[in-house]
């Protein structure tokens, strides 16, 4: 088992999949940006998910991604 994070401000997924590392560093970077910077978004806006993804899971359709389209 693997815990994953994702990042949402508002309903959009900004960040899927994080390790615990890079979600830490990913979240105190977020929270300051939004703190600096004018932007649509508030701190309170900023929201995370903690998944735990099950290896070898005989279940195929199961996944952790949030909804929405791939970002590349």
């Amino acid at each position: 088992m693997e815990k994953v994070y994702h990042i949402y401000a508002k309903t959009e997924c900004l960040y899927n999949n994080l390790s615990e590392d890079q979600f830490n560093h990913t979240w105190e970077t977020l929270k300051g940006m939004v703190g600096l910077m004018k932007t649509d978004y508030k701190l309170e806006d900023l929201s995370y998910e903690e998944v735990t993804r099950h290896h070898g899971s005989a279940s195929a359709g199961s996944t952790t991604e949030p909804p929405g389209c791939d970002s590349y």
